[in-house]
């Protein structure tokens, strides 16, 4: 795997890159806000949130226009505010300094099995401005494209955070239907997901935002979330390749 490091500290940094080495890992090295963002991102960022020239959030904030990539922040900022800071706007996971290799690896390894890959070559690819029928959803004048992670509102698309994507997509295989948060939480980020819950709400209070309508994802309290269709509008369900595209974790899929 390329990973792309994106560290200041010479101390840091090299012992880290030495380190991922040994666990297969092919890391570039860069220093500053600006470098990261010129470089190739490769498959995975570790992006260090105290930079010399601009702050991590602002890259990560910068990287989410362009590009999909997973990432994982690295910071001595272990608040909950900075936490869910870094998370809402699109980071798969934060871990706060110190913290050992192995975690490092292993965190690696989880946001890996959590990412969905899109096809781009080959004879699974769509035409282009095409879409298989199964991956595409409508809920009244709410779209969802599964297969290009695009949705649509009235018609004029919205920008939705991966996570923030992967939470409606979840919402929308049975709407109306209520998910646990531990259902949310082990599907959209990690089966042995641990650490505020707070997480989760931040993602619904943005997703209500951007869909324009608080009323769209209900909240039912102590039990969890379910997504609403307004009456009188018909909705389609996802097909097969849209329900049996989630992730693959623990060697079995969550639906």
């Amino acid at each position: 795997m390329q990973v792309l490091l994106v560290e200041d500290d010479v101390s840091i940094a090299e012992p880290l890159r030495d380190g991922l080495a040994r666990y297969g890992f092919t890391a570039h090295w860069v220093r500053t806000g600006a470098a990261a963002l010129d470089a190739p991102p490769g498959e995975m960022v570790l992006l260090d949130l105290g930079l010399p020239d601009m702050d991590g959030i602002d890259v990560c904030r910068r990287l989410r226009q362009v590009s999909e990539v997973p990432v994982i922040m690295l910071t001595a900022r272990g608040t909950e505010a900075d936490r869910v800071v870094g998370l809402e706007l699109g980071a798969d996971d934060y871990l706060a300094k110190p913290f050992s290799l192995r975690e490092l690896v292993a965190r690696i390894r989880a946001v890996t099995r959590r990412t969905v890959a899109v096809p781009t070559t080959g004879p699974d690819r769509a035409a282009p401005g095409a879409a298989p029928e199964d991956a595409v959803q409508v809920l009244g004048d709410l779209r969802i494209d599964r297969r290009t992670r695009q949705v649509r509102l009235g018609g004029k698309p919205i920008t939705l955070a991966p996570k923030e994507f992967d939470l409606l997509a979840l919402l929308a295989e049975d709407p109306g239907a209520v998910c646990s948060r531990q259902q949310i939480l082990g599907s959209v980020w990690d089966p042995n997901f641990f650490g505020p819950t707070k997480t989760l709400d931040v993602h619904i209070a943005a997703l209500r935002r951007k869909l324009g309508d608080p009323g769209r994802i209900e909240t039912l309290r102590r039990v969890g979330f379910r997504l609403t269709v307004a009456p009188g509008h018909a909705a389609t369900a996802p097909g097969p390749a849209a329900r049996t595209s989630r992730r693959e974790v623990t060697g079995h899929t969550m639906l």
